[in-house]
């Protein structure tokens, strides 16, 4: 499993309107500048995250993004799940039901399963206010 470009700029999206929700509605140009990423690249992110129900978006003037829920109501499992579509290590965990003709007989399908699981549980451990936060702490510890 290797998470995309798509994947980290989207959690790093995420991140960037938690770490400055009190300034309301946040422009991708804004973002995009404070993130050193493509405005271009933003504007292919934000719909999956938009459809998905993760965002608030205003248009027109003062327009842009915000958080649709709270921070610590994010995990990064699951931003990683709508931009990257499924993060299972092998092709045959990709389905809720298995539907692999071997599964029956697989003597290593437990492993998949193990790590499916363990990678999953973790990412899913971790809500955007944890990286706000562990970052505000590293932040203030090199001062």
């Amino acid at each position: 499993m290797k998470i995309s470009t798509k994947g980290r700029y989207a959690l790093r999206l995420m991140i960037d309107l938690a770490e400055n929700k009190e300034k309301g509605y946040i422009t991708l140009g804004d973002i995009a500048e404070r993130q050193n990423i493509s405005k271009k690249y933003l504007e292919q992110i934000v719909p999956l995250l938009n459809r998905s129900g993760l965002l608030k978006t205003n248009r027109g003037y003062q327009g842009g993004y915000m958080l649709a829920r709270p921070a610590d109501k994010y995990t990064v499992g699951e931003i990683l799940r709508v931009t990257e579509g499924n993060l299972a290590p092998v092709t045959c965990l990709e389905h809720e039901e298995n539907e692999c003709q071997r599964a029956g007989e697989c003597a290593t399908l437990y492993v998949w399963q193990g790590l499916h699981k363990a990678v999953n549980d973790y990412l899913d451990s971790i809500t955007v206010q944890d990286i706000v936060d562990r970052s505000r702490q590293i932040d203030n510890y090199s001062i």
